[in-house]
C-alpha cells in the first residue's frame, strides 16, 4: 500500500465537500485502511478527506499565479475593469498560445459548466458554526466585505456530484467550533486583486458569547445554587415542609459541620476512584479533539455500581447504621459544598498552564469569575485518570442510589414499620433503574455536551459532587418525615408513568446515539431524515418526528412519577421536577438559537417537519 502522501501537521488546501472551495487547512491524522486524511480548518471544524481533495500549498500558489495569467480573451471586460488600481499590466506576449479553432466549441462549453459551478457555490455558501446534538444542514450567507481577512480561494476544478460527496464520499464532520476568519472567494478574483495572504499562527480563541447572564449573572448562580439547596433540604427535613414557614432560621453550626462527616465524603470519593481505575469493563475512545487527538476512556460504571452495592449489603449485614446519613444530611451537604468548591479552585490553577488545544470553548473569556464557573480546561486529567468524566456518573449517581436507600431505612425506623412504604419504595426503584440506565449506556455520555464542549469548573463540580447527590433525593428525604399512602390505582398509574417515560427517553436516545455513529443502521436507516449540505441529515420521523426533543419529554414524565407518590400537601418534593422543566426548556432555547444561526434554512424546514419542541400541542 503507498505511503501517505501527506505528512501530520502539514498545511496544505483541503477541498471542502460538495464545492469546489478550498480553505486551507492542517492535517492532524491518516487513516491507513480508508486512505483518508483527517484535517483541521481555522474554525476547528474537522473533516476526513479523500487524497483527490487535497492538494499542496505551493502547488497551488503556482496554479493560480499562471491560471491568471492565461486568462480566456473571451472573459467579461468588467473583470479587465476590476483589477487592482497598484497593479501593473501584463504584456500580451507573456500570455501562453491560445487554444486552436476547432476545439474552441468544446472548450466554451467547458468554461460555461464551470461558471455554472462557480455561481451556484456564490448561491450556496458554507455555514460555520457551531454544532447541533441532530446532524449538520444547508449552508448560510456569506458574508461580504471579507477582504480584509485571511481568504480560502475557489479553483474552477472539477467536483464530485453532490450525491456521491453525501453518501459514497466519505465525507465526516466530526465537529464545528466558532467561525473563524475563513470565507470563500473566488479564485481569479482572488488572484487579479491581491496574492494569497499569508495566514498566522492559530492563538486561542476568547470566548465572546458569555452565557447565564455573563460576569455579573454568573456570580449570582454561584451564591444563589448552593443556599437554594440549603433551603430545600431544611424543609424537606423538618416536619412543616410548606413555604409558608419560609424565611426559615439560621441552622447552628454544629448542624451543618462535621469533620467525620467530611472524612465519610472524602472516602466515599476515594473508594469510588478506586472502583473507576479497575481494569474491567472495556477501553473505549471519545470523540476526537480538536487538535485530532482522541482519549481513551474506562467504561466500568456499572460493575462498579454492583460493587458499591455488595458493600452497601456488607456494611447492613454488619449492623452499620446507614440512617446516620439522614441524621446528617446538612452535614454531608456542606462536606459535598466544601470539596466540590475546593476541587473547582484546583481546577482553575492548573488550567493556567493548560494549552490552547485543552481549553474549552466557552470557558476562555479572560473574565476570572465567569472561567471559573464555566470552567477553562475541557478534560483535566492526572495521568489516565479523567476527573471530569468521573466526577460526571460516578460519586454523585452512586450517592444518589445510596442515599435514597439510607432514606428507606430511616423511614422504617422513625416510622416503626416492618417493611417500607409504597411510596417510598416506588422512588427508590424509579431512580434506582434510572441510574443502572445510565451507567450501563455510560459510553454514550462521550458524546453529550458535558464531555464534548463544557469546561469542568464550578458549575459542573458543584452539580455533579453536590446539586445532583443532595436535591435528586428530596423526595425520598421528605417521605421519611411526611409519609404517604397509596392506593393501588395510584402505584400501578406510577408504574404505568415511568414505564412510558423511560421508553420514550431511552428509545429515543438510542436513535440518536446509533443515527450519530452509523446512518445506514438497519435500526435507524428507516427513518425519514432531512438531508443537509455536509452529508448529514436531520431526523424527521418517529420519536424524533414528535417532537424536537422526545428525550427531554421522556425525562420529564419520569420525573413527575417521581415526585407524585409525595402526595399533594406540599410543594417541595416538586423542586426537581420544576428544575427538570426549568432546565431544559433553557437548554432547547439555547439549542434553538444555535442550531438557527448555524443551520439557516434548513433549520426552519426542520421547524416546519416538527413543530413542536418539548410538549406535543403546547411547547
Amino acid at each position: 500500500m503507498p505511503p501517505a502522501r501527506f505528512q501530520i501537521g502539514d498545511t496544505v488546501m483541503g477541498r471542502w465537500p460538495g464545492s469546489n472551495l478550498y480553505y486551507e487547512v492542517k492535517v492532524m491524522s491518516f487513516d491507513n485502511k480508508t486512505r483518508l486524511y483527517t484535517v483541521i480548518y481555522k474554525d476547528g471544524t474537522e473533516l476526513e478527506l479523500k487524497e483527490s481533495d487535497i492538494t499542496s500549498v505551493v502547488i497551488f500558489q503556482t496554479a493560480g499565479r499562471s491560471r491568471s495569467r492565461s486568462r480566456s480573451p473571451g472573459r467579461s471586460p468588467g473583470r479587465s475593469s476590476a483589477r487592482s488600481p497598484g497593479r501593473p499590466r501584463r504584456s500580451r506576449s507573456r500570455s501562453p498560445a491560445r487554444t486552436p479553432r476547432r476545439a474552441s466549441s468544446r472548450s466554451t462549453e467547458v468554461r460555461k459548466e464551470k461558471l455554472k459551478e462557480v455561481l451556484e457555490v456564490r448561491l450556496t455558501p458554507v455555514a460555520m458554526k457551531h454544532e447541533n446534538n441532530s446532524s449538520n444542514s444547508k449552508s448560510e450567507k456569506k458574508e461580504e466585505n471579507n477582504t480584509a481577512k485571511a481568504a480560502p480561494v475557489v479553483t474552477e476544478e472539477k467536483t464530485e456530484t453532490e450525491s456521491e460527496n453525501q453518501t459514497g464520499g466519505r465525507y465526516n464532520l466530526r465537529r464545528r467550533k466558532d467561525q473563524g476568519d475563513g470565507k470563500a472567494v473566488e479564485l481569479e478574483k482572488a488572484v487579479e486583486s491581491e496574492p494569497l495572504l499569508q495566514t498566522k499562527a492559530p492563538a486561542a480563541v476568547k470566548t465572546a458569547d458569555l452565557e447565564f447572564g455573563g460576569r455579573v449573572g454568573v456570580l449570582f448562580l454561584m451564591f444563589l445554587l448552593p443556599v437554594a439547596v440549603l433551603v430545600l433540604l431544611i424543609l424537606c427535613g423538618q416536619k412543616d415542609a410548606s413555604l409558608q414557614s419560609f424565611p426559615l432560621e439560621l441552622p447552628a453550626l454544629q448542624s451543618v459541620w462535621d469533620c467525620q462527616v467530611f472524612g465519610i465524603v472524602l472516602l466515599w470519593l476515594l473508594f469510588q476512584a478506586v472502583l473507576s481505575l479497575l481494569p474491567v469493563g472495556k477501553l473505549v475512545e471519545g470523540m476526537p479533539l480538536k487538535n485530532g487527538k482522541t482519549l481513551k476512556y474506562r467504561i466500568n460504571g456499572f460493575y462498579a455500581l454492583l460493587l458499591t452495592a455488595v458493600a452497601a449489603g456488607v456494611a447492613v449485614y454488619q449492623e452499620v447504621d446507614l440512617s446516620y446519613i439522614h441524621a446528617h444530611f446538612l452535614q454531608f451537604y456542606t462536606s459535598a459544598l466544601l470539596i466540590a468548591t475546593l476541587l473547582s479552585i484546583y481546577l482553575f490553577i492548573r488550567s493556567r498552564w493548560a494549552s490552547k488545544d485543552e481549553l474549552a470553548p466557552g470557558g476562555n473569556s479572560g473574565y476570572i469569575i465567569y472561567d471559573f464557573f464555566m470552567g477553562r480546561e475541557l478534560n483535566p486529567r492526572i495521568k489516565s485518570f479523567d476527573i471530569k468524566f468521573f466526577c460526571e456518573m460516578r460519586p454523585g449517581l452512586m450517592g444518589w442510589v445510596l442515599i435514597n436507600f439510607a432514606m428507606l431505612l430511616a423511614e422504617m425506623k422513625q416510622q416503626n414499620l416492618e417493611n417500607p412504604s409504597p411510596a417510598m419504595l416506588l422512588v427508590n426503584i424509579f431512580q434506582l433503574l434510572w441510574v443502572i440506565d445510565g451507567l450501563w449506556h455510560e459510553e454514550k455520555l462521550l458524546t453529550m455536551m458535558d464531555i464534548m464542549y463544557d469546561g469542568f469548573g464550578f458549575m459542573l463540580t458543584f452539580g455533579d459532587l453536590a446539586f445532583v447527590p443532595f436535591t435528586f433525593t428530596c423526595q425520598a428525604y421528605y417521605l421519611v418525615n411526611h409519609p404517604n399512602e397509596l392506593s393501588v390505582f395510584w402505584i400501578i398509574t406510577l408504574i404505568a408513568m415511568n414505564g412510558v417515560g423511560y421508553y420514550i427517553f431511552r428509545k429515543a436516545n438510542s436513535q440518536k446515539f446509533a443515527f450519530r455513529k452509523n446512518p445506514s443502521d438497519p435500526a435507524v436507516s428507516h427513518l425519514k431524515t432531512i438531508p443537509t449540505a455536509t452529508g448529514k441529515s436531520l431526523i424527521v420521523s418517529g420519536l424524533w418526528g414528535f417532537v424536537r426533543h422526545p428525550n427531554y419529554l421522556g425525562d420529564i414524565i419520569m420525573a413527575l412519577a417521581w415526585s407524585l407518590p409525595c402526595g399533594f400537601n406540599n410543594l417541595v418534593p416538586y423542586f426537581y421536577l420544576i428544575y427538570l422543566v426549568t432546565l431544559l426548556v433553557h437548554r432547547n432555547a439555547r439549542d434553538e438559537r444555535q442550531c438557527r444561526k448555524k443551520y439557516g434554512s434548513a433549520w426552519e424546514e426542520y421547524c416546519k417537519a416538527v413543530p413542536y419542541r418539548i410538549f406535543p400541542r403546547v411547547y
